[in-house]
């Protein structure tokens, strides 16, 4: 268990007096790997990037049509509605009780974001406050700790690689903690572990939610990367879960618009509701040219998110087959865009951070150290399967030669 209510941070940075909610934020640890990879880049040095899960991929063609098409329509480059237009946020609700047998009402049950992570952190503005406390799995997305922060509340980090002692350390805590946590995220697949549940441990974390009043946010960002049969449950899917909590989901993966900024949130309407009355005051809306691009793709594009998640599984496939003939200690995830792998040794002493840097300025491998999502993930890297076959294969030759690791035989 960790406790982020008070974190030790540097000395304001700032030469102006700025709000204490941003000088409760550490110093980004992702920024030296980002400033040598720009450095490489400006001087023309390739560089391998598996450091953020940004697909490289373009979406479907259909998609792109007809957002060419909304593009000529005079009336979509006006101010759109906070909470996304009617039919998109239908459309949402069909995609829900199709794949997962859930019936939501797109007028109360479900809004559009602007990205999951801006609905995210809107929503912990609209739920937390100063004396408020937070549940974040750990190792952490560092938006699910200082989403919390920003908004005044305090964060306790549980282990979740571990789902069983997870749920029984959220009980363990709201049995002691007073006064009792406000709201527990879950985040399945998990960013940045790729650790996995089945339904059951929902049952579970709805039945804690009811016995002690909290309320549950999921982040289910990777719900449409999934492989071999696996299919990752939506919390929305227990029975009782929409008395006690929302869910985010995001076009971003498995439609490949990331770049796009869409997403929604769905799930308790007073929650919901929340949430628009933030929004409402924060910004005018999705693009619409966007929004109508996201029906299309809902209702057209299925065939390529599942294309999609094929390519990733045979990506996963290279990379994990790779670093395991090098000796690296890494599983192939069952779902989400990312390895979690084992620093190996006799590097491990160096530091997930240090070691990150290495493999950037000696083999143009960029990858996220695992320091960068807590003391929990010290000793681990995370590495994006976002480049094609072809490109990961080209860094684990460079890992291989910037840590003189020669290929063996996996099993051996």
């Amino acid at each position: 268990m960790r406790n982020e209510s008070e974190i030790p941070f540097e000395d304001n940075p700032f030469k102006i007096p700025v709000a204490d909610r941003l000088k409760r934020l550490p110093p980004y640890l992702f920024g030296k790997i980002n400033k040598l990879k720009y450095q490489k880049r400006v001087a023309g040095i390739d560089v391998i990037d598996l450091g953020m899960g940004n697909p490289t991929d373009a979406p479907d063609p259909l998609i792109i049509e007809k957002m060419t098409e909304a593009l000529q329509d005079p009336r979509n480059h006006r101010y759109s509605v906070a909470n996304g237009i009617y039919n998109l946020r239908k459309e949402v609700s069909a995609r829900y009780f199709k794949k997962y047998g859930v019936r939501l009402d797109p007028n109360d049950e479900v809004i559009a974001c602007i990205g999951s992570k801006e609905g995210f952190s809107h929503m912990c503005l609209a739920l937390m406050g100063p004396g408020d406390t937070a549940i974040v799995p750990a190792p952490s997305f560092p938006i699910h700790v200082y989403s919390v922060v920003l908004a005044s509340g305090n964060v306790i980090a549980l282990d979740v690689r571990d789902p069983a002692k997870f749920l029984s350390n959220v009980a363990y805590t709201c049995e002691h903690l007073f006064p009792k946590p406000k709201v527990v995220l879950v985040n399945f697949p998990h960013n940045p572990s790729s650790t996995c549940i089945e339904q059951d441990f929902y049952v579970e974390l709805v039945k804690l939610a009811k016995k002690y009043g909290f309320l549950v946010i999921s982040d289910f960002a990777y719900a449409d990367v999934c492989y071999e049969g696996y299919k990752a449950p939506s919390f929305l899917a227990t029975p009782g879960a929409l008395d006690v909590g929302c869910e985010f989901t995001t076009m971003s993966k498995g439609y490949s618009m990331a770049g796009w900024r869409i997403g929604f949130c769905c799930g308790n309407k007073e929650m919901v509701r929340a949430l628009a009355t933030i929004k409402g005051y924060y910004d005018y809306g999705i693009f619409q040219a966007i929004q109508i691009a996201a029906i299309v793709a809902m209702r057209h594009s299925e065939a390529a998110v599942e294309s999609m998640a094929v390519e990733y599984q045979q990506r996963r496939d290279v990379l994990v087959s790779g670093l395991q003939r090098l000796g690296w200690e890494v599983e192939a995830p069952k779902a989400g865009m990312f390895l979690w792998a084992k620093i190996p040794e006799p590097y491990a002493k160096m530091g997930s951070i240090d070691f990150a840097m290495k493999l950037l300025d000696e083999g143009g491998v960029a990858v996220s150290p695992g320091r960068g999502f807590g003391p929990e993930g010290e000793g681990y890297l995370r590495l994006a399967i976002v480049e094609n076959s072809q490109r990961l294969r080209q860094a684990v030759r460079a890992i291989a030669k910037c840590t003189k690791q020669e290929p063996v035989a996996v099993g051996t």
